[in-house]
């Protein structure tokens, strides 16, 4: 709610969204990560990703694309796959930091830096912990390339974009990055990279910016 007691437009949107909906994407994004994690080789992988996220915005109810988007709508703008972005890495030691973020929907969302991740050739990228109920990962990224302008998250554990582990070390695939949901729907308001999550060179891999749709 707007400090004028007013209900925000994100809020007044997902009042009227069917939350049976909600939980039947959260699970949809669960199982295609799922299947991810399940082949053998990433850039299968990848073009399974690929095509389930186009599936489920153009069809599904609960889709993050406008109406007046969704009728035009004709996949997703992604990047070919690049398995030099690919990384297997150890999350390291980081001095503790919290940060919250006040969303559209979720009230005030709070992290808490759990280590940090380096990329050779890309930069280091701060890893944080939904510090809230259930928890979960959460790793962002912000680069000056054609990605959505506010950022995009690589993996958001709690929604079910989990890449998994092999061998004890983190798997951080930026083919996989994606804008969050404000990209699609202004009205919503999401968590976004802070500082320790910008890289000064472009990363042109994942989810680009679709024209005419989001920042």
């Amino acid at each position: 709610m707007s400090p004028g007691g007013r209900v925000s437009p994100a809020r007044e949107r997902f009042v009227g969204v069917n939350r049976l909906d909600v939980l039947d994407w959260r699970r949809r994004v669960g199982a295609l990560y799922a299947q991810v994690r399940a082949e053998e080789d990433p850039a299968d992988g990848h073009a399974r990703w690929r095509a389930g996220r186009d599936e489920l915005f153009a069809t599904h109810p609960a889709s993050p694309l406008l109406p007046g988007d969704r009728a035009g709508f004709t996949g997703l703008r992604v990047a070919p796959y690049d398995p030099a972005l690919r990384f297997l890495v150890e999350v390291q030691d980081a001095p503790p930091q919290r940060r919250e973020s006040v969303t559209g929907t979720d009230g005030t969302v709070a992290f808490e830096r759990t280590g940090r991740v380096e990329l050779p050739g890309v930069g280091s990228l701060d890893v944080w912990w939904l510090d809230q109920y259930g928890g979960g990962l959460f790793l962002p990224l912000k680069d000056p390339g054609r990605g959505y302008g506010g950022g995009r998250y690589v993996l958001d554990t709690v929604k079910g974009a989990d890449l998994g582990s092999v061998d004890g070390r983190l798997v951080v695939d930026l083919n996989f990055a994606y804008p969050p949901s404000c990209a699609y729907d202004p009205a919503w308001a999401c968590p976004l990279p802070s500082p320790g999550n910008t890289v000064a060179g472009p990363v042109e891999a994942g989810e680009l910016a679709l024209q005419g749709v989001g920042g």
